[in-house]
């Protein structure tokens, strides 16, 4: 199979750049390393489209050893026909190659064997020529009571098994039946028992395949698993079943009547089971796909969400009996100091004293200026508590942070090798304060599916989801890029051509000799010269003595780099002092395209260049809207409808989207009140990290539910 063409058309992209990407990856160059600086060979093709490149690749490669296996079997079967050669050529998903084979993979024992057992197939193959005749009679001649067929009716039944078979291995009549039910069919679920439950909704439901919502398909899927439900998929009968006899029937003879008995039969017993449990497969295959898309855009978004630099930050794990965990950490992330505070249990006033103290001394000993409150439990409790210290507490302000995964992380090897003396809540409070002040850093600490920022995770296909998310991480930290004198092993180990082993002893040479300069690196155990090129570039060492060490430029261009300086009038000093505001410009007057020829490079790596030339070592984080730090506090008892709000989006998900207003229970904007147009999806909207105006629609403190619009026309 000619794989440029196919992906060329597929992705609307010229064959040289699928040919140049497909050359790239075969050749074990990472998609970070591509995507950033081998644009002149792929069109600047991004990470994103690369990786979906690559996934289809794999598909097809797939798909094309699946049809050499078919076609292998058909061979040494005696059975492979140039007509059949050629279908399985054409075939272009694996559904169409089964179906396919289908006829000629080894069966289980089936009515239809038996029946040939029993000598019945000539008598099968007389009724499918629907010739004038009597069935009857022609079945005279096949009974035999020692193969138990002791009369004519009993030799009509085991030849129509035979027709019936025939006719559901059918490639042909399986492709236009199960386009019929994806076009057609109606899912339709029924309550599996008299009890209330979170599939109330789904007690009696009815829905167009065509039509169901990824996350209405999982939530029916759980629903059955769970056998809250019952569910059915219901088909056009009857014009699935004339489709089916149109197919095979021929004229009004008696053994038309024969073969139409045996379609209706295929149909009935042999079709639509086969092709229901295929349609349900296919509806859930559809619903992991946008699954994994949004969640892969959330965490992108979550991780991708603006540092609180510069402020010394107190780390509040909350807690009840056990009090809430402290934990003081510099604009570095170092910890500084730990405590506990017992200020959530009502009436504890002497220990509410002593917290207050602690939290004010901390203050003033290590001059704190940001708060990062853990959303957990006794987090409403903590947050009033802290509120209440800060009229004596000015310049310092808070934040609730999402928590989840926390936990995971804090009774980790990873995090009990990061602080071997702290318990697992006060490992929790560091956390919970480096995400405030770095997301991308402390989040892949992280397993990516306990960040709680996707939908019906556990029930996706767990690979697929797995391998996503990896890749969502990988484009994240290469993008931003990494500071190799203070990052974490965690970190390092998703930086493109690295990985954990090699990260393990990048950390452990660095401890040992430092790593003031890239081209260090090279004396790292096991980092080669492949390894060091996939990596170089997104590595940064801010105090090397070459300044474009703390840029993305590639060390491949730093020859290129210092030609495109010089002939623009800087030398590598000129870096030193901030950066070169204004090289873009004069980039542009002396000819973008003439100097990109002169230093020798194609123009996407000049135009990059000048990019980080103007502002050594930039963070594409601080480009957006910061994260939102509060200095009042609000409870759901506060909320009135048409109050306007400032918010914080948490978790996008199918319907809608999660906000956080500061009241501890995020509010639902519904898909239909985020926007005055019609949206197929809430992400052509928002974002997780944005901060949008909101107003109340409704308040249910009973339920704990809080409805809000981002139109404001809409309350209704």
């Amino acid at each position: 199979m000619d794989y440029t063409e196919l992906l060329a058309k597929e992705f609307s992209l010229r064959p040289q750049q699928v040919a140049a990407a497909v050359e790239l990856l075969d050749a074990g160059n990472t998609i970070p390393f591509i995507a950033r600086y081998r644009k002149e060979a792929t069109g600047s093709l991004d990470d994103q489209v690369l990786r979906e490149l690559a996934e289809r690749l794999e598909y097809l490669r797939n798909l094309d050893k699946r049809r050499d296996e078919i076609r292998k079997s058909l061979t040494e079967q005696d059975v492979l026909t140039e007509e059949l050669e050629d279908q399985l050529a054409k075939a272009r998903t694996l559904s169409e190659l089964e179906d396919l084979y289908r006829p000629f993979r080894p069966k289980r024992r089936t009515r239809a064997t038996v029946a040939r057992e029993r000598g019945l197939e000539p008598l099968a193959l007389w009724l499918m020529l629907q010739q004038p005749g009597d069935p009857v009679r022609e079945a005279e001649k096949y009974i035999d009571p020692e193969k138990e067929v002791p009369d004519a009716e009993s030799a009509l039944a085991g030849a129509r098994d035979i027709l019936a078979e025939t006719v559901s291995d059918d490639a042909a009549v399986r492709k236009e039946l199960r386009e019929m039910i994806l076009r057609e069919g109606i899912l339709a679920t029924k309550a599996a028992k008299e009890e209330d439950s979170v599939y109330s909704m789904y007690y009696d439901f009815r829905e167009p395949v065509r039509t169901m919502a990824a996350h209405r398909i999982l939530a029916v899927n759980r629903g059955e698993r769970e056998e809250f439900l019952k569910v059915t998929l219901e088909a056009p009968e009857e014009k699935a079943a004339a489709a089916v006899r149109r197919a095979y029937v021929r004229g009004s003879s008696p053994a038309s009547a024969q073969v139409e008995a045996a379609c209706t039969d295929a149909w009935e017993r042999l079709i639509f089971p086969s092709l229901e449990r295929e349609v349900r497969n296919e509806l859930t295959d559809r619903a992991n796909v946008s699954a994994i898309r949004v969640f892969s855009q959330n965490l992108h978004q979550l991780l991708m969400q603006p540092p609180i630099k510069g402020k010394v930050t107190l780390g509040v794990d909350p807690g009840f009996r056990t009090g809430c965990k402290l934990a003081v950490i510099d604009e570095n992330g170092k910890v500084l100091d730990t405590g506990v505070g017992y200020f959530t249990l009502p009436g504890n006033d002497r220990g509410k004293e002593a917290a207050a103290r602690l939290i004010k001394g901390f203050v003033k000993q290590y001059g704190i200026t940001a708060i990062a409150i853990g959303n957990g439990t006794a987090s409403r409790e903590s947050e009033q508590f802290i509120v209440s210290l800060l009229p004596e507490m000015p310049g310092v302000a808070y934040m609730i942070v999402n928590e989840a995964g926390a936990s995971v992380y804090s009774a980790s090897k990873l995090a009990a090798e990061e602080f071997p003396d702290f318990d697992v809540t006060q490992r929790s409070a560091v956390s919970i304060a480096r995400r405030m002040q770095d997301p991308l850093a402390e989040l892949v600490k992280i397993d990516p599916k306990a960040i709680g920022v996707g939908q019906y995770q556990h029930d996706l296909k767990q690979n697929e989801l797995t391998s996503a998310l990896d890749g969502v991480v990988e484009q994240c930290v290469n993008q931003v890029g990494v500071e190799v004198s203070t990052a974490s092993a965690e970190l390092l180990s998703h930086v493109a051509g690295i990985g954990p082993a090699l990260a393990k002893n990048i950390v452990a040479y660095r401890e040992e000799n430092g790593i003031p300069a890239r081209t260090a690196l090279k004396k790292v155990p096991k980092l080669g010269p492949r390894a060091f090129e996939q990596c170089a570039g997104f590595l940064r060492v801010a105090d090397s003595k070459n300044p474009l060490d703390a840029t993305g430029v590639h060390p491949e261009s730093y020859e290129a780099a210092k030609a495109l300086l010089e002939k623009l009038g800087y030398d590598l000093k000129d870096l030193k002092r901030g950066g070169l505001p204004e090289i873009p410009l004069k980039a542009r007057a002396y000819g973008e395209e003439k100097l990109a020829g002169e230093i020798g490079t194609g123009l996407p790596t000049l135009r990059d260049m000048l990019s980080e030339l103007q502002k050594p070592g930039r963070d594409p984080r601080d480009e957006l809207p910061k994260p939102v730090l509060r200095t009042d506090v609000l409870d759901m008892k506060d909320l009135t409808p048409g109050m306007e709000l400032t918010g914080t989006v948490r978790n996008v998900i199918d319907f809608g989207a999660f906000v956080d207003i500061g009241v501890h229970q995020d509010g639902l904007v519904h898909i239909s009140r985020m926007a005055d147009r019609y949206i197929r999806h809430p992400s052509e909207v928002v974002k997780v990290g944005d901060v949008v105006k909101v107003w109340v629609v409704s308040v249910d403190e009973k339920k704990k539910r809080i409805a809000l619009t981002m139109v404001k026309d809409r309350m209704n």
